[in-house]
């Protein structure tokens, strides 16, 4: 549930975190062997209140090999070269910035209007708990329902996850009390000051905020974008930092697309036990799908190449030359994964397969052991990941972006199952 939910039609023309992968991960270094579990495994996940005890230093070295800075800002890692840049490649296209023809510039920047921000990770060590950050670094979800990227499932062993928490937030978190104030007060000031940007799943009925005098439209777009579902606080913060970021979020994070909003100090009290302790109702689950039926109608290279390919795949499976030298994380790796060598921009370079763990060349229309193309496992499982379910060692496609229509996966393995005609 959100106020501003993922708009499909915008997001489809690129897949900036895509890499089409199939097992294992390129592993960064680590402090010592530790037995991996298989991909997105529950055992990787702390349990809630769990002591999470890791290495600042290794993981802050984690945060390098894994090229968090590609989307995120506040890394304390440099900024990526222009062929590694995800989010302001995007944003360099908005803007007119991006080194491309006119034409070229007048065809992208619609679609990519709304891939262009990403939350940064300024004052992490104020403003979230060590035990949260593992928990969801283990399993991401959907955290920004007016974000249409989210985190992706990373290869992550327990100790990696352990260490890249302990880097971004450096004090164990420590028990605390219950906050009190007025509920009913707090419910007030989140329908009268917060629900302009932010929703609140689970709280049924609340009224949407006006928007606040002197906000320019690009901040508001901005803070519709970024704000989390008001949910998740309870799991994110203690309650003493959901006060401290009330009185003052620019003191917590200097970047923070939220504005000051004046409080007076009952007004934090009782918002933040508000946020912490008002019972939440459940929300149902996003439901399983089925795999589509095959069509009966011809299906041709050019009808999936423009439908899909070419509208959502060939940014991060593409040409080296084309993309800046680089070729895209489903290409040339990243974000730890291995270089797959996979080219979905034309049909030779989908023909031509992948790379597999042991370096050779993989078809990604083989069929796994349920008789589903690799391919088409691959986008069914980005809808299992959005409902919930363990996927194993597939990942999801598109990487951390919304799954694709089922008439368009439909598409994909009408064309497969007919010996993919050009």
């Amino acid at each position: 549930m959100g106020l501003y939910p993922r708009s499909p039609a915008a997001w489809p023309a690129v897949g900036v975190l895509a890499a089409l992968v199939f097992g294992a991960c390129k592993e960064p270094p680590r402090r010592e062997p530790t037995p991996a579990p298989s991909a997105g495994a529950p055992s990787a996940q702390p349990a809630q209140g769990a002591r999470v005890v890791g290495d600042p230093m290794h993981g802050k070295q984690l945060i390098g090999d894994l090229q968090c800075n590609r989307c995120h800002e506040g890394t304390g890692a440099p900024p990526p070269p222009a062929n590694k840049q995800c989010v302001q490649c995007h944003a360099d296209i908005v803007a007119g910035k991006f080194k491309a023809a006119p034409a070229l510039l007048a065809k992208w920047r619609p679609v990519v209007e709304d891939l262009t921000d990403a939350p940064s990770l300024t004052g992490t060590d104020k403003r979230l708990r060590r035990e949260w950050v593992a928990s969801y670094l283990a399993k991401p979800h959907d955290l920004r329902p007016g974000l249409s990227p989210s985190m992706p499932r990373l290869a992550l062993e327990p100790s990696q996850i352990a260490d890249l928490a302990a880097y971004l937030v450096l004090a164990e978190t420590k028990p605390e009390a219950a906050p009190r104030g007025d509920l009913d007060a707090g419910r007030r000031l989140l329908e009268s000051k917060c629900t302009t940007c932010h929703a609140m799943s689970g709280v049924p009925g609340l009224a949407i905020s006006p928007v606040p005098a002197g906000l320019k439209p690009e901040q508001l777009v901005l803070g519709r974008r970024l704000a989390p579902d008001l949910r998740f606080v309870r799991e994110r913060q203690l309650p003493s930092q959901t006060a401290a970021w009330l009185r003052d979020p620019i003191a917590a994070k200097a970047d923070s697309a939220m504005p000051r909003i004046p409080l007076t100090e009952a007004e934090v009290q009782s918002l933040t036990a508000f946020l912490h302790t008002r019972p939440l109702e459940s929300v149902a689950p996003k439901p399983r799908v089925a795999r589509p039926p095959l069509l009966t109608r011809k299906v041709t290279f050019a009808e999936v190449d423009k439908r899909v390919f070419h509208r959502t795949c060939w940014h991060c499976h593409s040409e080296p030359d084309y993309a800046i030298g680089d070729g895209g994380p489903g290409n040339s790796g990243g974000f730890g994964f291995k270089p797959r060598g996979l080219n979905l921009s034309d049909f030779n370079g989908i023909a031509a397969g992948f790379l597999d763990d042991k370096g050779e060349r993989a078809s990604v229309f083989a069929p796994g052991p349920d008789g589903v193309p690799r391919l088409v496992a691959s986008l069914l499982a980005r809808h299992a990941e959005e409902a919930g379910a363990e996927t194993g060692p597939v990942r999801g496609m598109p990487l951390a972006y919304p799954p694709l229509a089922l008439d368009e996966i439909q598409l994909v393995d009408s064309w497969i199952a007919q010996g993919r005609p050009r």
